[in-house]
């Protein structure tokens, strides 16, 4: 039989073997995750560029000028005369 010391000793190589693989496990793994976080970082960074330059160009289109420029040119669209408006009343005698 073995004695009590080797028994401790090779149970302690064992944990120690164990504690070593699961630190080489948890290594490898937290630089995966590093990466992988860096590379949605990027890609956020990316959005946020283009979602800026979505907004600047909402901005530009959604613009009074260019809607009535539009509307004039393209459309034939003319600003309604005094005469030509009707005042419509709701039931509780408000102007809409």
């Amino acid at each position: 039989m073995m004695s009590q010391d080797k028994v401790i000793t090779i149970l302690l190589v064992i944990l120690l073997i164990t504690t070593a693989i699961g630190m080489v496990y948890t290594k490898h793994k937290n630089r995966k995750l590093f990466i992988e976080l860096q590379s949605l970082q990027l890609e956020r960074d990316d959005m946020n560029t283009e979602w800026g330059k979505l907004q600047l160009e909402q901005a530009t289109w959604g613009a009074h000028g260019r809607i009535e420029q539009f509307a004039r040119k393209k459309l034939r669209m003319d600003l309604p005369g005094s005469g030509e408006v009707i005042m419509v009343m709701t039931k509780k005698g408000e102007k809409k």
